[in-house]
C-alpha cells in the first residue's frame, strides 16, 4: 500500500502475460454453473443474480447478517472480471494471457466506521462468514430488517456491438500485426517495435441494504505501441497508446495509422531535442495529455476524503476563489465510451457531471456516500473501488478543464522565454500540500513568442493550488487525452480520463540546464 500523503504516478504499463496463446473465453468459475448472461443485452438483474448463483433469499440472509449489529449503509458488491492480453515483439507474438476473477465484497458503514470483508467463494456459508467479519468491525444500533429487492435502471454510456467475450484471439492478432507493420514503415531508423494489446469486461451486481439492485457491464480496451530507433550510435525510445470503453470495431485502420505515427513521431523528435534552460519559467501546458498535472496536482486535493480529514489544502476553501474567473474544472463520468466513464459508481449512484471549480470558485468536492453524508450533500457518483477486494472511496473519473477565452497562438505569442510541456511520463505529488514534480518526455522551447526547438528529459516542479492561481491564459481547444491512464490511490488502481486546453501557467520551476 502506498503512503496516502505521497504518490508516485506512472502511465499504466503493459498487461501481465503468460507464455503461450490461451483461449479468449475463460471457463466458468465454481458457482457459475447456470451459463453466462446474454452479452448483447443490458445486464438483467435476475439473470445476473443467476450468473453469481445467488437468489433473493440468499441476498436477504447475507444482508441480515451484515446489518445484524446496526448499519447506516451496507452493500454487497459482486464482480466477475475477465481480461486478455497479447504482446508482439520484433514481429513475433511473445506473450498472451487470459485471466478470470470473481468474488463479492461486503461493506457495512456506521458513522465514520467501515467494516469490510470479501470472499471469492460465493457459497452461502462463506458469504455469511464474511458478513459477520465486516459487522464485527463496524457496528452500532439496531438490526436492519430485510426489504424487497428493486432493480434500478441507468443509462448506458458504453454499449458495444460485440462484447469482448465473443471476440476470439484470432481476431485480435490482425490489428496487432498491422500496427507493428505501420510503425516500422514510418521511418527507416525504427529498430524495434513492441505492440501490447489488452481487453477486459467486468460484470457488476450491487445490492444495498435498502433493496436497490444495480447491474453494469464494463468493457475496456487499450492498444500500446512502443518504439526504439537508432541514428548512428544514438538510441531513443518513445510510445503512444489509445484506450476506451470500446469494442474491436473501434480499431479502424485510421486509428492504427494515427497510433503508429504518434509513437514514431514522439520518438524521432528526441534526436533533435535538447534540454531547455533551468530556472523559473512560464510553462504552456499542451492540450490533452497535460491533464495529468491537473488530475494529480489539483484533482486529488478535491477528493472529499482528504478534505473531510483536513489533509487537503482545499479543506476550508469551498465557495472561495481558487483560480481566475475563466477557469472551470469538471469531473465527469458520463462521457460516452471514455475510459473514465461509468453508468453507476461502485456504490450504485448514477454518475454525473460534477463542476469542481466554477469560473474560478471552488464549487464542489468529489464525493462518495460517506463524505456526502458528512457534508450533508448528495454523492456525486464518485465512489469507486478497484475490485470486490476493496472498499469504495472518492475517486476521479474524467477530469478536465473547460475551454477558455484565448487561442493557442495567442498564448504562445505572449511568452518571451518559456517551454511547452507536451507529453508526461511520471511524477510525484504530495496530496495534502499539492507539491509536485513531473517528468516531461517531449516538449518545445518558446523564444520571443515563437516555438524554436524541441526539448526533452526535463522536470517541472511546483505546487498545484499555486499553479492554479497562476494560470494566466486558457485556450479554446480543450480536449481529452486519448491514452489509457490509470490512477493509483491508497493501493487501489482505477481507469480514468483527463484533459485540458492549452494553458499558460505564469511560472513553474523547470529543471533544465544551467546557461
Amino acid at each position: 500500500m502506498t503512503d496516502p500523503s505521497r504518490r508516485t504516478i506512472l502511465r499504466g504499463g503493459a498487461c501481465a502475460a503468460l507464455t503461450g496463446l490461451l483461449p479468449a473465453a475463460p471457463a466458468l468459475l465454481p458457482g457459475c454453473t447456470r451459463g453466462r448472461p446474454d452479452p448483447t443485452m443490458a445486464p438483467d438483474p435476475s439473470t445476473t443474480m443467476s450468473w453469481f448463483s445467488v437468489d433473493e433469499a440468499t441476498i436477504h440472509r447475507v444482508l441480515a447478517e451484515l446489518t445484524a449489529r446496526g448499519a447506516d449503509a451496507a452493500d454487497l458488491y459482486f464482480q466477475h472480471a475477465r481480461s486478455s492480453s497479447v504482446t508482439m515483439e520484433d514481429g513475433l507474438i511473445s506473450r498472451a494471457a487470459t485471466s478470470v476473477d470473481q468474488g463479492v465484497g461486503l461493506r457495512v458503514v456506521v458513522g465514520d466506521q467501515t467494516g469490510y470483508a470479501f470472499t471469492e467463494d460465493l457459497s452461502l456459508p462463506a458469504m455469511l462468514a464474511a458478513a459477520r467479519t465486516a459487522a464485527s468491525i463496524a457496528h452500532g444500533g439496531s438490526p436492519r430488517p430485510p426489504v424487497a429487492l428493486t432493480p434500478r435502471s441507468q443509462r448506458d454510456y458504453y454499449p458495444l456491438a460485440r462484447p469482448w467475450a465473443d471476440v476470439a484471439i484470432a481476431e485480435k492478432l490482425p490489428p496487432v500485426e498491422r500496427l507493428d507493420r505501420l510503425a516500422r514503415a514510418q521511418d527507416p531508423a525504427v529498430e524495434k517495435v513492441t505492440v501490447s494489446w489488452g481487453d477486459s469486461e467486468e460484470l457488476i451486481l450491487l445490492i444495498d441494504m435498502h433493496g436497490n439492485v444495480f447491474t453494469d457491464r464494463r468493457p475496456m480496451t487499450r492498444l500500446w505501441c512502443m518504439v526504439t530507433a537508432r541514428k548512428g550510435g544514438e538510441v531513443q525510445a518513445g510510445s503512444a497508446n489509445v484506450a476506451a470503453r470500446q469494442g474491436i470495431e473501434w480499431y479502424t485502420d485510421e486509428r492504427l495509422r494515427f497510433l503508429a505515427k504518434e509513437a514514431v513521431d514522439r520518438t524521432m523528435i528526441l534526436f533533435e531535442a535538447r534540454r531547455p534552460p533551468a530556472g523559473e519559467l512560464p510553462v504552456v501546458l499542451a492540450a490533452g495529455a497535460s491533464g495529468i498535472l491537473l488530475h494529480e496536482a489539483i484533482g486529488h486535493g478535491m477528493e472529499a476524503d482528504f478534505n473531510r480529514k483536513g489533509t487537503s489544502i482545499y479543506a476550508s476553501m469551498l465557495g472561495k476563489e481558487v483560480a481566475p474567473k475563466f477557469v472551470t474544472i469538471v469531473d465527469d463520468g458520463t462521457q460516452p465510451h471514455e475510459r473514465g466513464a461509468l453508468n453507476v459508481d461502485d456504490e450504485g449512484v448514477p454518475c454525473e457531471r460534477t463542476v469542481l471549480v466554477d469560473h474560478g470558485v471552488l464549487a464542489s468536492y468529489i464525493h462518495d456516500g460517506i463524505s456526502a453524508r458528512h457534508y450533508k450533500v448528495k454523492p456525486t457518483g464518485s465512489g469507486r473501488r478497484e475490485s470486490f477486494r476493496h472498499m469504495p472511496m472518492p475517486r476521479m473519473r474524467s477530469t478536465y478543464m473547460e475551454s477558455g477565452p484565448h487561442s493557442r497562438d495567442e498564448i504562445i505569442a505572449s511568452v518571451q522565454r518559456g517551454i511547452i510541456a507536451e507529453t508526461f511520463t511520471n511524477g510525484q505529488v504530495q496530496i495534502g500540500a499539492g507539491d509536485f514534480t513531473f517528468y516531461i518526455k517531449n516538449g518545445w522551447l518558446i523564444e520571443g513568442g515563437k516555438i524554436t526547438a524541441p526539448i526533452k528529459d526535463i522536470n517541472i516542479i511546483g505546487n498545484g493550488p499555486e499553479a492554479l492561481r497562476n494560470v494566466t491564459m486558457v485556450a479554446d481547444d480543450a480536449k481529452l487525452d486519448f491514452g489509457g491512464w490509470t490512477c493509483g490511490k491508497d493501493g487501489q488502481s482505477v481507469p480514468v480520463s483527463q484533459g485540458i486546453p492549452t494553458t499558460l501557467v505564469s511560472k513553474l520551476v523547470v529543471g533544465g540546464e544551467n546557461v
